[in-house]
């Protein structure tokens, strides 16, 4: 009898671990596939600028160097992006993109000052068709930063509990995922400033 209460608890512990197992590989698929959402919307994104830039150069002869750098800091962003892609778990990559999306971020907003000085180029119908898509993307990708954000937390949050932290490192979930944060967040954070 006794040996049929052990064999019990036995077999009730195996499922109760092998329920962690399957908890922790199902958080860490979502995590992963909230970032192949992020991917896809900052693809879309990376495909537009050139487009806008082309579409700038016409009426920006002088700002060679403007559009340049939004070429670069876009490039530079993709490939960020696809390393990122290929281990969204690993902090590295992450913090690589993130770096990357803050300097095409502050490439583009230069983009736009200048712009501003071509009131032709803010008529062109292309012009505001690419700025329009652009605002647009940039919502999903807001959007799709934070359902990644979101699963990171919960994945990171079950990993970090008890009891599954005494097995999360054997079952191959050592670290922890890494938000991905851009370099307006602290921007994003702060309440506006309104003068009069």
């Amino acid at each position: 009898m006794s040996s049929l209460i052990t064999l019990a608890i036995l077999v009730a512990l195996l499922f109760w671990v092998i329920s962690i197992f399957n908890t922790l590989v199902k958080l860490k698929n979502r995590f992963q596939n909230a970032f192949a959402q992020i991917e896809v919307q900052l693809k879309r994104r990376y495909d537009l600028i050139p487009n806008l830039v082309e579409t700038a150069k016409a009426y920006m002869a002088h700002e060679r160097d403007t559009l340049e750098a939004v070429i670069s800091a876009r490039n530079a962003a993709l490939a960020g992006l696809k390393v990122a892609a290929n281990n969204p778990g690993d902090a590295g990559a992450i913090n690589q993109l993130a770096s990357a999306e803050g300097a095409l971020q502050g490439a583009m907003s230069r983009l736009n000052v200048v712009m501003e000085a071509y009131p032709d180029l803010k008529a062109n119908q292309n012009m505001m068709q690419l700025s329009e898509e652009l605002t647009s993307t940039e919502n999903r990708v807001a959007f799709a930063r934070q359902a990644f954000n979101d699963a990171v937390t919960d994945y990171n949050s079950y990993k970090q509990s008890f009891p599954p932290v005494i097995f999360a490192g054997s079952f191959g979930h050592a670290n922890d995922a890494k938000l991905l944060e851009f370099a307006d967040s602290v921007a994003i954070q702060a309440a506006p400033k309104v003068s009069f």
